[in-house]
């Protein structure tokens, strides 16, 4: 496969993964505004900038209303739900004779619906829909890939850069709400808390999932847990490194190389941490650290597979 299509299709997965999952975050904390009292609004939302990486970009006024509206609408604002969309669909151009037909239609509608809403009247009136649409549009992507595109080398760069960016968000979701926590003991909840700890999960579409496994008993040191450690959650951060090092294994058969590169040794051996690691253990050790070694794993992750996939010299092609 060319490296501009490699290139192509692992941004375009990881711009909708980052738009759908900028979508849940707003909409969600948007809902909740009615529910909280003042300080704990202020709270939550500097934890919905924190978890999207940006600290130092949203500049003053920083209201929760601002805020939702800069980072869905402003397409001069990177990691605003338009700019990650249009970004997409320009990564889907490039490769539209390597996808779908359903695929780049599904892809265009979204691109259309997002181009074709006014966001004063969005934002006067059922912004909620216009959240439910992105999410449900980037599912149906992901959908309509797995059902019509050949599970082939490309395949596996757009599951990829999925996992890559879940992992990402679902990480920097957990530093945001355990920064002002320190360890996670368990002990009663005030009711501001357990709120906080349930947004959480609902911010990984995991509230569910994770009361089948510990019940409705939401407690800090569960919940990560669950996030982190969880084999079978699609957004837990062992799931995603799992499915990472299963699409790295698979691109390494299709092209017939070995696996002593660096991306698929540095997924290995996150990939066996996170498997044999428990939380009783992390915790002592300090949960931030182990967040913030898990994101450099995944940052080094990505750019070797940028110089082994993409950058790669022309001699290593020779």
């Amino acid at each position: 496969m060319l490296s501009r299509v490699a290139d192509s299709l692992y941004w375009m997965s990881r711009y909708l993964e980052r738009a759908e999952h900028t979508a849940r975050l707003l909409d969600l904390n948007a809902h909740w505004l009615l529910d909280q009292k003042p300080e704990s609004i202020t709270r939550r939302w500097d934890r919905v900038v924190q978890s999207l990486g940006l600290d130092g970009a949203v500049a003053a006024p920083a209201d929760p209303l601002s805020i939702s509206r800069r980072l869905t609408f402003d397409a001069a604002e990177p990691g605003s739900i338009v700019a990650c969309i249009n970004a997409a669909r320009r990564n889907a151009r490039e490769v539209r004779e390597q996808i779908s037909s359903e695929m780049w239609e599904q892809l265009n509608r979204l691109y259309l619906r997002v181009q074709h809403t006014d966001a004063e009247a969005a934002w006067e009136g059922q912004v909620h829909d216009f959240f439910k649409a992105i999410k449900e549009g980037s599912h149906l992507f992901q959908g309509i890939t797995d059902a019509t595109m050949s599970h082939d080398e490309g395949w596996q760069f757009i599951q990829l850069g999925r996992s890559i960016e879940r992992v990402s968000a679902t990480v920097n979701l957990l530093e945001a709400h355990f920064r002002d926590y320190g360890e996670a003991q368990e002990s009663p909840l005030l009711a501001d808390d357990y709120l906080e700890w349930v947004g959480l999960l609902k911010s990984c579409t995991a509230f569910e999932a994770y009361c089948r496994v510990y019940t409705v008993n939401v407690q800090p040191r569960h919940v990560a847990e669950f996030l982190l450690l969880d084999p079978a959650f699609p957004h837990s951060v062992r799931f995603g490194v799992n499915m990472m090092r299963s699409a790295l294994d698979a691109i390494a058969e299709a092209t017939e190389t070995t696996r002593r590169g660096g991306a698929y040794r540095l997924a290995g051996r996150l990939a066996s941490e996170l498997s044999y690691d428990q939380i009783d253990e992390i915790l002592p050790r300090g949960l931030m650290a182990y967040l913030a070694g898990v994101r450099e794993q995944c940052r080094q992750i990505h750019a070797e597979i940028h110089n082994t996939c993409i950058a790669y010299p022309i001699e290593a092609a020779l």
